[in-house]
């Protein structure tokens, strides 16, 4: 049993593994590589070949030729989490670093998702888009133990994996904050304006190994919307960067200056919206004649009093080539932020910018109100496999031998080391594990008497049996009032039961303890368990006990109790040309009576016409009626009808049966009373009533639940094969549910894609399926794509006239426009501007990424449903400010487009107000 068990991986790693070359405090972990070795930068890397969990892969990756990325190491998809455990030196502060290079280590193509979290926080989701990049992140914290664990779990697709893990230890107070103690700063952007090429600065020219990314580099919405007149300039003198953050000298030495008088730019802040620490660098580096000045301000659209303070870098920085740097380190940012500086009317010069430094809060998770107290069972068998699985016990998952409740601080509930090889007494911390619940410890060679288990009032099950403990089975346990299975047989317990335990409440198991008994009582019925002798009469025996517990309705002493939830539906046919059993078939006459003889048509496609009808309860109904009598008409409707009677969901439009008589096929469906998603973004419903761009959001995610539920509930999933805006249907709620499978196909075979006959509507067809007529669920990605930008754009997919000359599809037209940073180029003039910006971006680049040519660069429905929902989040706290109508509301909204305001992390006197941040930018 033992080995169906995962235990997730530990690695201690002591800084005796840095070199003397290179600074204190560095380690570099080479995930799934074999052998130590010193890279070209003078970078010690560590094996991590002595783990035992997990598993390695070698991978290939064009032009990426460092031995670290040609390894990684991934763990099984399942419940447990796998951790990295770190020696730190407490109360110092470092800088941590993941990156994840895919390369299709298990040759599936199937881009993983997955959790990473620093001890009990969660740190990140890992996403994974492109097979070939590497995605990285960075945490920088103030260790306050002496371990940090870096836990992967909770995959959504594919398996977690690393491939190389970083720590940088700083010295002195670089990047002190007032909130260190309670926040993480999680790194979102780190820009080296002015870089004469696209590589990044990193050791050795930064000592701590920072990666300052060129401004020169290419990203959708990153570093967007540059001004005219904006050149590079640089230096070959010193740059004093000795205070506060000391960004190294290259950087420093290069720069942007706006000839013109300005300086923008536009880029994403992964993490955000939220309160972050954003630190703006400057070094005066051209040589300026003595009529000349540079002042300039920090312009934000809608913010005046952001423009109040001056930036005059020679004066503040008390001379030239030397490091000036103001910022704000409680500052609430948008995802998308748009910033500008502009000179003062008494400047001779533009704007200068070296670089930026942008790093979110992330709110630290105290854990597991138990970490300390299982800390110290476990450090009694340090050696053992199970005891050295990292991370806080119970968060993100808990550990595989325990379980946990869903406080907010969780309590360990259950304890299950059953047959680990404990010797030696019980541990007296597990006694201070006051929410316990269960305790298995049978099967051990345990030793000693039983402890008292007071402490532990909420014990229902205790398993001691098997073991070598001694003494009397102590009085004690008749303060557990809830106990209500106790097994101490076979070990060399002795004395007299306490009378207290012979009760119909509890069931007990002390035979094989041959110096136990009973104490003389006799004739009262007990619920006990007599144990194991020679002969059919004991056999005769236990069946009689056992029959006792059936008929009482007592559960096996043996087995646990599980709370199981409810097996995903499966969908056990493949297609026929039977509709399916479990389908209601109505009689015509049913049909043409509720229809007044099909007198209403409010609907017609490819496959037919619809008719509205209204059964004699009342219940209003959409009849769909096959035109064609071809074999392939008939094909769609019987796959129809095999589908929807097999698949029940919330956002799927209901199918209620079906008719095959008088020549004729017909499906039966719930009535949707407000029409298609089609009708209402650019059809005759649209006249004076567009819907809003919240509206929009929320049918988007109903829609995308229903996809999920195809592609991910369904076993096998279902492809749907022809999403368009004319197959969402709203309710009379303005919920949104997908119809239309006449087109959909099963993944049979646990196959990545099935061969089709390319079917689908222009404009919204997958240019890759079209080619290679192989279909996957990313086709409906893209698809699914195209209904985002129409929600954006008001625009159909298909249009000679909308997108311009020699452009007629919906995706190339917008790609143009997002791509070069102009959404406000596509967005429907029908919102009027009642929308966040932020929000917009979200769904206007994960549309983008919907639709890329290939599949595998496609997102899952699953990762574009969680990206519409935040973007409702953002929306909704925006449509809360647009509403409230005050400047009070608009300066606290933490996710108000463009909003700064105050990070309230504590008491008053912890933050910053919002005029002084604006007035005064702290020179740090």
């Amino acid at each position: 049993m033992e080995t169906k068990i995962l235990f997730s991986s530990f690695l201690l790693l002591l800084l005796a593994f840095s070199a003397s070359a290179q600074m204190p405090g560095f380690v570099s972990l080479d995930c799934g590589g074999k052998q130590n070795f010193t890279d070209e930068l003078g970078l010690v890397w560590t094996s991590d070949d002595d783990l035992i969990y997990g598993e390695k892969a070698i991978i290939s990756v064009a032009n990426e030729t460092r031995k670290q990325y040609m390894t990684l190491r991934h763990f099984p998809a399942d419940s447990r989490k796998y951790c990295y455990t770190l020696g730190v030196i407490s109360r110092t502060r470092y800088l941590l670093r993941a990156t994840f290079l895919y390369g299709n280590f298990d040759n599936n193509n199937v881009y993983p998702k997955f959790d990473i979290s620093v001890g009990a926080t969660h740190w990140s989701t890992i996403v994974i888009s492109d097979a070939n990049t590497i995605e990285s992140i960075e945490l920088i914290f103030l260790a306050s133990s002496p371990t940090i664990s870096v836990c992967l779990s909770n995959a959504t697709t594919g398996q977690p994996f690393i491939s190389t893990l970083e720590l940088r230890q700083f010295n002195g107070s670089i990047y002190y904050t007032e909130y260190e103690n309670q926040f993480y700063l999680s790194v979102s952007a780190r820009i080296n304006f002015g870089a004469d090429s696209e590589d990044p600065v990193r050791y050795p020219d930064d000592p701590f190994d920072r990666i300052w990314e060129s401004d020169s580099v290419k990203k959708a919405n990153y570093l967007v919307d540059v001004a005219s007149g904006t050149e590079k300039v640089s230096t070959h003198m010193p740059i004093d960067v000795s205070i506060d953050e000391m960004p190294p000298q290259k950087v420093m030495q290069n720069a942007v200056v706006g000839t013109s008088g300005t300086l923008t730019y536009r880029l994403n802040l992964d993490g955000f919206p939220g309160f972050g620490w954003a630190v703006t660098y400057f070094a005066e580096i051209e040589d300026l004649k003595p009529t000349e000045s540079r002042k300039f301000r920090l312009v934000l659209p809608g913010h005046p009093d952001m423009s109040k303070a001056v930036v005059n870098i020679q004066e503040n920085a008390h001379g030239k080539y030397r490091l000036y740097q103001p910022g704000y380190p409680n500052i609430s940012l948008p995802f998308v932020l748009s910033f500008r500086f502009g000179k003062t009317s008494d400047s001779t010069k533009g704007p200068l910018l070296n670089a930026m430094e942008i790093n979110k809060y992330l709110e630290k998770n105290d854990g597991s109100s138990d970490a300390e107290v299982i800390a110290s069972v476990i450090s009694l068998y340090a050696s053992a496999d199970w005891a050295q699985e990292g991370g806080d016990p119970c968060l993100p998952v808990p550990w595989s031998w325990l379980q946990c409740n869903s406080d907010e601080r969780p309590r360990i509930v259950k304890i299950s080391l059953s047959s680990k090889n404990l010797t030696g007494n019980i541990p007296s911390d597990l006694l201070k594990l006051n929410g316990l619940v269960e305790l298995w410890l049978d099967r051990n060679s345990l030793t000693g008497s039983i402890p008292d288990f007071t402490g532990c009032r909420d014990l229902e099950i205790i398993h001691l049996e098997n073991n070598q403990l001694t003494g009397e089975l102590p009085s004690s346990l008749l303060n557990l009032p809830n106990l209500r299975e106790l097994y101490v047989q076979n070990n060399l317990l002795s004395g007299t039961v306490p009378s207290g335990l012979l009760n119909d409440k509890i069931v007990l198991n002390y035979s094989g303890n041959l110096n136990l008994r009973e104490g003389g009582r006799r004739g009262k019925r007990i619920d006990i368990i007599i144990g194991s002798s020679v002969g059919a009469a004991v056999l005769g025996i236990a069946t009689i006990v056992s029959c006792l517990f059936i008929r009482r309705g007592r559960r096996s002493p043996n087995q646990e109790q599980l709370r199981v939830r409810p097996p995903v539906q499966r969908l056990v046919s493949t297609f026929n040309d039977t509709p399916a059993e479990g389908a209601y078939c109505f009689k015509f006459f049913e049909i043409e009576d509720a229809t007044k003889k099909f007198e209403k048509k409010i609907g017609s496609g490819g496959f037919g016409v619809v008719y509205y009808g209204k059964m004699k309860d009342g219940k209003e109904i959409a009849v769909k009626v096959l035109t064609s009598n071809s074999y392939q008409g008939k094909r769609e409707f019987s796959n129809e009808v095999t589908l929807l009677s097999r698949i029940h969901h919330r956002n799927l439009v209901q199918f209620l049966g079906f008719c095959q008589e008088e020549g004729k096929s017909m499906l039966v469906y719930e009535f949707m009373h407000n029409g298609t998603l089609k009708e209402h973004l650019y059809g005759p419903l649209t006249r004076g009533r567009s819907i809003n761009w919240i509206k929009r959001l929320e049918i988007a995610e109903d829609a995308a639940k229903g996809i999920e539920y195809l592609h991910t509930g369904c076993v096998p999933a279902i492809i749907h094969r022809d999403l368009k805006t004319s197959n969402i249907l709203l309710d009379k709620n303005m919920r949104a549910k997908v119809s239309d499978f006449g087109l959909s196909k099963l993944a049979v075979d646990g196959a990545s894609h099935v061969s089709s006959i390319v079917r689908g509507t222009v404009g919204y067809l997958d240019p890759e399926y079209y080619i290679s007529q192989q279909l996957t669920d990313k086709s409906d990605v893209y698809s699914f794509g195209v209904i985002l930008l129409e929600l954006v754009s008001g625009q159909e997919a298909i249009s000679n006239e909308s997108f311009g000359v020699n452009c007629r599809n919906i995706v190339q037209w917008a790609k143009m426009h997002i791509e070069s940073g102009d959404i406000q180029g596509i967005i429907d003039p029908s919102l009027h501007d009642e929308y966040d910006i932020q929000s917009m971006w979200k769904i206007a680049e994960k549309a983008l990424m919907c639709v890329q040519p290939h599949g595998h660069m496609r997102p899952s429905i699953s990762e574009v449903l969680k990206e519409i929902q935040d973007a409702i989040l953002i929306e909704r706290e925006a449509v809360t400010v647009r509403e409230g109508n005050s400047d009070d509301m608009s300066k606290n909204s933490v996710h108000s487009s463009l909003n700064l305001g105050p990070l309230q992390l504590g008491g008053t006197e912890n933050y910053l107000s919002l005029d002084e941040s604006v007035a005064r930018p702290t020179a740090r």
